[in-house]
């Protein structure tokens, strides 16, 4: 059995640990590096030349389609990414391959399985061509997401989530006096809520101002959010600041 080399680009630590973790469970991938942002990734592939690539599109420095654009040679590509139906749609019609965040290890299996049957690498310059095109029409927001609890999967609405919470390996939301767990990044569920009703209060906090009881400052200057379920969360100095500004 030959093997492939492969590459990540992904900066979430999250997404990126779930697609090494699959990754180093397919016996016919090998992967050779890895990379939290465009620009490391775009000096880090042209130097190993992996003949797989599983890359993010939205990343700091450059995006994927960035990224992708500047490559000295053309690899298979798979992407990693957090939009919905829009993007998928548009990637189907070129027999382009993706993993949607959060995505099983079915779903990965399956992906990987496709491109070792095709035994060919992306087309760029139609790679490019769709990729614009997809990323020209992202859909805005989320109104659902699929959680798992106790065995079973089923959709929450996001304007019943009272506020997100991250840590070391997952986002924690907290829904009508119950928490679920999404192995998901904080920062990429951000990207996908309605800022005029999410508001990120620090880097581990974001909370729906719909179930914000009362506001007051502290000793440090910071709000405190009294939130509707009796919790009580700090915004940093900044978010405070952003806070009162948009009191009348």
């Amino acid at each position: 059995m030959s093997t492939k080399t492969a590459f990540i680009a992904e900066d979430e630590p999250l997404a990126r640990e779930s697609l090494r973790d699959a990754v180093m469970a397919r016996p016919e991938l090998h992967l050779i590096g890895e990379a939290d942002n465009g620009k490391t990734a775009l000096e880090r592939i042209n130097q190993l030349r992996p003949e797989v690539i599983f890359m993010d599109i939205q990343m700091p420095e450059m995006t994927g389609l960035e990224v992708i654009k500047r490559l000295e040679y053309q690899p298979a590509i798979i992407f990693t990414t957090a939009y919905d139906n829009y993007a998928v749609a548009a990637f189907e019609l070129n027999a382009l391959d993706y993993l949607l965040k959060p995505f099983s290890r079915e779903r990965f299996d399956a992906a990987v399985d496709r491109l070792l049957e095709e035994q060919g690498s992306s087309d760029l310059s139609t790679l490019g061509q769709t990729l614009e095109q997809v990323t020209q029409r992202l859909p805005s927001q989320l109104d659902r997401i699929l959680v798992r609890d106790r065995g079973h999967i089923f959709p929450v609405n996001i304007q019943q989530i009272a506020y997100l919470k991250s840590d070391a390996k997952y986002t924690a939301l907290y829904v009508d006096g119950k928490t679920f767990l999404v192995r998901l990044g904080i920062s990429e569920l951000a990207e996908r809520l309605d800022p005029n009703r999410f508001v990120r209060i620090h880097r581990s906090v974001i909370v729906n101002l719909d179930y914000v009881e009362s506001m007051k400052t502290d000793e440090q200057s910071q709000l405190q959010l009294q939130m509707r379920d009796g919790s009580v969360l700090v915004a940093n100095r900044e978010s405070s600041k952003m806070l009162r500004d948009m009191a009348i």
